[in-house]
């Protein structure tokens, strides 16, 4: 549960992390969804090269209103870096997608970048280009008008520890 705006949104996270090779399952995820974190690790440039192709699948698979936040994750390894801040933020800008970095092991930044991604979702809401009333996609009113929404979350070394949870669904 994030707050944005006084409201209390649920956001409802699945982590496809691992599962490149079974596109049916990790494409499934991105339908309904209404956002989605693109994670590499800033320590191994091969996983910022997978980000094209990353981002295809999530925009070949969802709405065109998705919103997309690119997360170099592992800021905590500064002396291991291996892809620089400035290429993740050119990625994003000619992407049109938000960025920032991260470390999960020391949860700095980790709980911004889901308060940020729901805080575009909401302005998406506001703005009417997501319908809430189309059960086809991931935003639900509860019983006390809050929001739902389903974030498809894309990680790149990131498991159920990194957040602070046992179980595989935040």
């Amino acid at each position: 549960m994030v707050n944005v705006d006084g409201k209390q949104i649920k956001l409802q996270i699945w982590d496809t992390a691992g599962q490149e090779s079974f596109c049916s399952i990790t494409c499934f995820y991105y339908r309904g969804a209404e956002g989605s974190l693109l994670v590499y690790d800033i320590t191994r440039r091969e996983t910022f090269n997978h980000l094209t192709s990353w981002l295809e699948d999530a925009r070949q698979h969802s709405s065109s209103n998705m919103v997309i936040m690119l997360i170099g994750n592992k800021s905590d390894l500064e002396s291991h870096r291996d892809v620089k801040r400035e290429e993740g933020e050119a990625f994003a800008w000619v992407h049109g997608l938000i960025f920032m970095e991260t470390s999960a092991k020391s949860a700095f930044n980790v709980e911004e970048a889901f308060i940020n991604s729901a805080k575009e979702i909401y302005r998406k809401i506001q703005q009417g280009l997501f319908d809430f009333h189309n059960e086809a996609n991931g935003i639900k009113i509860g019983p006390q008008q809050s929001i739902l929404t389903s974030a498809g979350l894309d990680a790149c070394q990131r498991n159920s520890r990194d957040v602070g949870s046992d179980s595989g669904c935040c």
